[in-house]
């Protein structure tokens, strides 16, 4: 028998039907969505340990602004500079005790509770640059040691993330030209972290300072030389102003990254979306922070050496291999201790693999800059 409905008419009617029931979970999904967009939005109060107008300032604003623009209206990151609410030094336990809830600062800056902290900021120089010793950091192990010492070791309600391959520190600014170990001995000079100990165990008084006391030490006499980080913050101090001699090139701080760290109870009561945010947001702001450390340590160099009349050099190989006895040294006495032992374990077994095959592989950039630059790159 031969059906008489018109196929046309069927396809109309399921047309129908399938819109109203799409209508229908359309109309269900309108209760829950105005929940979202009308969601209230989140505030934490971030502390950095920076000045308002240092470079690391920004650096800690492009951290901010990722996580907002991702987070929608969601979000809110009130970031202050160092000292609005606790010192430059104090943001760790602030975060612990639920003074504020993140911070951006540095390892170094707390290794005084335990000397394995700067192992994480500035640690030894096994052969891998700032860029493969974030890697560990970023690796299985590098994190799970990480969690040890903050949360298992220490006891800190605090959870924390990395950011930024720092390029190496400068030796940093003297009264002369440092051309051997000689001209280093006695001088009083600001470090932070486990430099503290190179530099004393080549001869050197050292005192710990945040950087918006470092001019100001020196003019008093306090110290006879420093080091802080980069050309654009030297510059920023005004280290141009009281001393004109630069020592470029060094191992006692050769690799550092910002720690972004949040009190462990706040950041665990944040929805999960939120504090993936967070977290893969210093990933996106250590791209960031990068491609403006290079543009601005670059420029303000030229800065220095042309309009400050900063005379630049480089730090003579000599120094560089005494630091890297007094290293030795330092981690002989250190490693006594099992956990710091570990790390370094740690450590050592990723750049004899990670070193060996990037100093293996890499193209001789020096060969190439020389090339295309002659004469400009002046050897100690």
């Amino acid at each position: 028998m031969t059906s008489k409905t018109n196929p046309k008419n069927v396809s109309r009617r399921r047309f129908i039907k399938g819109s109203a029931v799409a209508a229908g979970v359309a109309a269900t999904g309108t209760v829950a969505m105005p929940n979202v967009s009308r969601a209230e939005t989140i505030s934490l109060k971030m502390q950095s340990s920076w000045g308002p107008s240092d470079v690391f300032q920004e650096m800690a604003k492009q951290y901010v602004d990722r996580c907002e623009k991702m987070a929608g209206n969601r979000l809110k990151i009130d970031l202050l500079p160092a000292g609005a609410v606790v010192k430059a030094f104090e943001v760790q336990n602030a975060c612990h005790k639920g003074i504020i809830d993140c911070a951006h600062t540095v390892t170094a800056y707390w290794y005084g509770k335990n000397k394995a902290a700067s192992l994480f900021g500035t640690g030894p120089v096994l052969g891998c640059d700032a860029t493969q010793m974030l890697a560990w950091i970023q690796s299985e192990d590098g994190r799970a040691l990480y969690k040890e010492l903050t949360q298992d070791i220490l006891g800190l309600d605090v959870i924390g993330f990395f950011a930024m391959p720092m390029p190496t520190q400068p030796l940093g600014w003297f009264k002369k030209q440092i051309k051997s170990i000689d001209d280093l001995q006695g001088l009083k000079y600001r470090t932070v972290g486990l430099a503290t100990d190179i530099m004393q165990g080549m001869g050197l008084k050292v005192t710990q300072l945040p950087g918006g006391e470092i001019i100001p030490a020196l003019e008093r006499g306090v110290i006879d030389a420093f080091e802080f980080n980069n050309p654009t913050s030297d510059r920023q101090f005004g280290a141009q102003n009281v001393s004109k001699e630069y020592m470029l090139g060094s191992y006692h701080q050769a690799a550092e990254f910002f720690e972004i760290i949040f009190s462990k109870k706040k950041y665990e009561g944040l929805p999960a979306e939120i504090q993936a945010i967070l977290e893969y947001g210093a990933e996106a702001a250590s791209t960031a922070n990068y491609a403006l450390a290079l543009d601005r340590y670059s420029s303000d160099l030229q800065g220095l050496m042309k309009e400050d009349g900063v005379n630049v050099h480089r730090t003579p190989t000599s120094v560089m291999e005494a630091q890297l006895k007094s290293w030795d040294q330092v981690l002989a006495k250190l490693e006594t201790d099992a956990f710091f032992k570990k790390v370094v374990d740690s450590q050592r077994a990723w750049s004899d693999r990670v070193a060996f095959y990037y100093l293996t592989n890499a193209a001789d950039y020096e060969l190439a800059y020389n090339h295309y630059f002659p004469g400009k790159l002046k050897k100690a």
